[in-house]
Protein backbone atom coordinates (compact mmCIF):
# COMPACT_ATOMS: atom_id res chain seq x y z
CA UNK A 1 0.00 0.00 0.00
CA UNK A 2 3.11 2.77 1.16
CA UNK A 3 3.72 1.89 -2.52
CA UNK A 4 0.45 3.06 -3.86
CA UNK A 5 0.44 6.34 -1.90
CA UNK A 6 3.37 7.46 -3.43
CA UNK A 7 1.84 6.85 -6.38
CA UNK A 8 -1.20 8.89 -5.30
CA UNK A 9 1.62 11.56 -3.72
CA UNK A 10 3.43 12.09 -7.23
CA UNK A 11 0.27 12.47 -9.25
CA UNK A 12 -1.14 15.35 -6.65
CA UNK A 13 2.04 16.88 -7.02
CA UNK A 14 2.47 17.02 -10.11
CA UNK A 15 -1.39 18.71 -10.10
CA UNK A 16 -0.06 21.60 -8.26
CA UNK A 17 3.34 21.90 -10.31
CA UNK A 18 0.81 22.54 -13.37
CA UNK A 19 -0.98 24.66 -11.17
CA UNK A 20 1.77 27.08 -10.76
CA UNK A 21 3.59 26.33 -14.45
CA UNK A 22 0.00 27.54 -16.01
CA UNK A 23 -0.57 30.78 -14.50
CA UNK A 24 3.16 32.09 -14.75
CA UNK A 25 2.67 31.22 -18.64
CA UNK A 26 -0.46 33.39 -18.39
CA UNK A 27 1.20 36.19 -16.83
CA UNK A 28 4.52 36.04 -18.85
CA UNK A 29 2.49 36.51 -21.61
CA UNK A 30 0.61 39.17 -19.93
CA UNK A 31 3.52 41.00 -19.52
CA UNK A 32 5.01 40.33 -16.77
CA UNK A 33 8.73 39.14 -16.11
CA UNK A 34 10.29 35.97 -15.69
CA UNK A 35 10.60 36.44 -11.91
CA UNK A 36 8.24 38.04 -11.22
CA UNK A 37 5.33 35.66 -13.07
CA UNK A 38 7.33 32.53 -10.96
CA UNK A 39 6.62 34.35 -7.89
CA UNK A 40 3.67 35.91 -8.34
CA UNK A 41 2.18 32.31 -10.00
CA UNK A 42 3.32 30.88 -6.55
CA UNK A 43 1.84 33.22 -3.87
CA UNK A 44 -1.61 33.00 -6.34
CA UNK A 45 -2.17 29.65 -6.48
CA UNK A 46 -0.70 29.29 -2.78
CA UNK A 47 -4.57 29.29 -1.23
CA UNK A 48 -6.17 26.12 -3.87
CA UNK A 49 -2.64 24.22 -3.06
CA UNK A 50 -2.47 24.45 0.52
CA UNK A 51 -6.83 23.72 0.41
CA UNK A 52 -6.47 20.90 -1.50
CA UNK A 53 -3.30 19.49 0.67
CA UNK A 54 -4.88 20.12 4.20
CA UNK A 55 -8.28 18.66 2.73
CA UNK A 56 -6.31 15.58 1.97
CA UNK A 57 -4.01 15.61 4.79
CA UNK A 58 -7.37 15.60 7.43
CA UNK A 59 -8.90 12.46 5.54
CA UNK A 60 -5.95 10.80 5.67
CA UNK A 61 -5.53 11.45 9.07
CA UNK A 62 -8.54 9.33 10.04
CA UNK A 63 -7.08 6.03 8.18
CA UNK A 64 -3.64 6.61 9.91
CA UNK A 65 -5.24 7.18 13.41
CA UNK A 66 -7.31 4.01 13.32
CA UNK A 67 -6.70 0.90 15.31
CA UNK A 68 -8.63 -1.50 13.76
CA UNK A 69 -7.42 -4.65 11.95
CA UNK A 70 -8.85 -3.81 8.83
CA UNK A 71 -7.05 0.07 9.37
CA UNK A 72 -3.76 -1.95 10.45
CA UNK A 73 -3.00 -2.64 6.42
CA UNK A 74 -3.50 0.27 5.11
CA UNK A 75 -1.96 2.56 7.35
CA UNK A 76 1.29 2.81 5.53
CA UNK A 77 -0.71 4.65 2.61
CA UNK A 78 -1.86 6.82 5.28
CA UNK A 79 1.35 7.64 6.79
CA UNK A 80 3.73 7.62 3.60
CA UNK A 81 1.20 10.05 1.87
CA UNK A 82 0.93 12.77 5.41
CA UNK A 83 4.54 12.73 5.25
CA UNK A 84 5.06 13.24 1.51
CA UNK A 85 2.26 15.99 1.37
CA UNK A 86 3.49 18.23 4.35
CA UNK A 87 7.36 18.11 3.02
CA UNK A 88 6.50 18.37 -0.86
CA UNK A 89 3.69 20.90 -0.75
CA UNK A 90 6.49 23.70 1.05
CA UNK A 91 9.04 22.18 -1.66
CA UNK A 92 6.98 22.31 -4.73
CA UNK A 93 6.00 26.74 -3.53
CA UNK A 94 9.74 26.69 -3.58
CA UNK A 95 11.57 24.39 -5.96
CA UNK A 96 8.47 25.01 -9.04
CA UNK A 97 9.28 28.28 -9.37
CA UNK A 98 12.99 28.58 -9.19
CA UNK A 99 13.01 25.71 -11.97
CA UNK A 100 10.51 27.16 -14.05
CA UNK A 101 12.77 30.20 -14.07
CA UNK A 102 15.73 28.07 -14.53
CA UNK A 103 13.84 26.37 -17.23
CA UNK A 104 11.95 28.86 -19.67
CA UNK A 105 14.55 31.10 -20.76
CA UNK A 106 13.02 31.88 -23.80
CA UNK A 107 10.52 34.51 -24.77
CA UNK A 108 7.05 33.91 -25.89
CA UNK A 109 5.71 35.61 -28.54
CA UNK A 110 2.38 36.47 -29.15
CA UNK A 111 0.94 35.31 -32.56
CA UNK A 112 -2.16 36.94 -34.24
CA UNK A 113 -4.52 35.83 -36.26
CA UNK A 114 -3.24 37.84 -39.11
CA UNK A 115 -0.09 35.95 -38.72
CA UNK A 116 -1.40 32.87 -39.52
CA UNK A 117 -3.31 33.43 -42.39
CA UNK A 118 -2.11 31.76 -46.03
CA UNK A 119 -0.10 34.40 -47.91
CA UNK A 120 -1.21 33.70 -51.66
CA UNK A 121 2.01 34.06 -53.99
Amino acid sequence: YMQTGIIMLIGLLAKTAILITEYAVKRREAGMSLIQAAVGAAKVRLRPILMTSITTILGLIVMALGQSEATSLIQPLAVTCIGGLLYATLMTLYVVPVMYDALSKKALYHVDEADLELSEK
